[in-house]
């Protein structure tokens, strides 16, 4: 880090401690927020989501050929094929908005072009399928619909857009791939162990966070045995590990998967602890009382969905929490475009994960795609609010 940017963080830490008024029973309550909710996210996040998530990067920048990736999501991929993938890849992986970010972190530094690598990280944790589903039970059945067509469609146009955006920057990415596809030879590995051993992998990620829903019997089934298939996967992932990798090998991907636990962990957490102190769990006041965001989101305006969307890309959603969240703020009279508008930033969007993806692709990329989604989800709300 910089010697100014070193100066300007002390400074800030020094200012905030002197002028935050500790003995405020508000400020006191915020702050318990905001631990309470980094311990929830600690929790019920890091072990079984992102690490796992973790190793998953590490594996696609170790053992997943940059040859690989460029074909399939590099500046030169066949457009319809690239992002088909990756618009749908939400419904596999049903990771919530700081969870993809490992995976999206590791297919972009292997080379895939920036449009197809966003439209991945947007639809990430916007397709899930439960919360999906879960939305029309709850919310209606024009919401669920609106909201699964909304994240498929989102994904592209963004990523699209963010292609165009950058075309500069896409167009000098097609040197260095034919330099990469020149230079690069044989894998070491068959094609088929890697993906086996990758699905292996984000099928432990699936099933270790497999949620409960009763009133779908085939889910709750999966549900009532999801550790059973998850100890199963994880030993196949041991005897592929002992059987196909040598101790070289196994180094560098630990190595690597330590490498964006180093990276994403301390902006994920510091991020988590903002959103804590100023707006809380759900359910519970930090600094920013929810009667505010209800009073705020109301009819269908202009104001009413771009404060919602905004809203929705500052808060935390873990999974499926979403769903509940709105059905409450509903209850106190938003409207339902400024709902979508929320559903379509929220999930896919956060402080924590803002940060993170700064790190990844820096401020200008960062900016324009969270613009992107605010805008995206704006419109949609307004559009939806007028039909329905």
């Amino acid at each position: 880090m910089k010697e100014k940017y070193k100066f300007l963080l002390i400074l800030a830490v020094f200012l905030t401690i002197y002028f935050i008024p500790f003995g405020n029973i508000k400020i006191q309550a915020a702050l318990l927020e905001a631990f309470l909710m980094l311990q929830e996210y600690a929790r019920e996040h890091v072990l079984l989501c992102l690490v796992p998530a973790f190793f998953i990067a590490g594996a696609i920048a170790n053992f997943v050929s940059q040859q690989s990736v460029i074909k399939y999501f590099g500046a030169k991929a066949n457009k319809i094929l690239s992002y088909s993938v990756a618009s749908v890849s939400g419904a596999i992986l049903a990771v919530c908005s700081c969870t993809v970010l490992p995976l999206f972190a590791g297919i972009y530094k292997r080379g895939a072009g920036i449009g197809p690598a966003t439209a991945f990280l947007y639809s990430g944790p916007a397709i899930n399928v439960l919360a999906i589903i879960l939305t029309a039970r709850v919310l209606g059945v024009q919401l669920g619909f609106a909201r699964a067509i909304g994240a498929i469609v989102f994904s592209i146009i963004i990523g699209l857009s963010m292609h165009f955006i950058f075309i500069k920057e896409e167009k000098e990415k097609n040197d260095n791939e034919d330099f990469i596809v020149a230079e690069e030879g044989k894998e070491e590995r068959p094609l088929w162990e890697t993906a086996l051993y990758l699905a292996v992998m984000v099928g432990i990620l699936v099933f270790v966070n497999w949620g409960k829903d009763e009133s779908i019997k085939i889910w709750q089934r999966i549900y009532e045995i999801k550790w059973f298939i998850s100890g199963f996967l994880i030993v196949v992932l041991a005897l592929m590990l002992s059987r196909w990798f040598n101790r070289r090998e196994l180094k560098e991907w630990t190595a690597s998967s330590w490498g964006f636990a180093k990276q994403i962990l301390p902006l994920l957490f510091a991020g988590v602890l903002v959103a804590g102190f100023l707006l809380g769990r759900p359910g519970h006041q930090a600094l920013i009382p929810e009667k505010w965001v209800a009073s705020l989101v109301g009819g269908n305006s202009l104001r009413a969905n771009l404060f919602a969307s905004i809203s929705g890309a500052l808060m935390y959603f873990a999974t499926l929490t979403e769903v509940p969240i709105l059905q409450g703020l509903i209850g106190s009279g938003m409207g339902k475009g400024p709902a979508l508008a929320l559903l379509l930033s929220g999930p896919a969007l956060s402080l924590p994960n803002m940060l993170v993806i700064r790190g990844i692709i820096g401020t200008k990329k960062t900016l324009v795609y969270i613009l992107l989604v605010v805008f995206m989800a704006t419109l949609s709300g307004m559009v939806f609010g007028n039909f329905i």
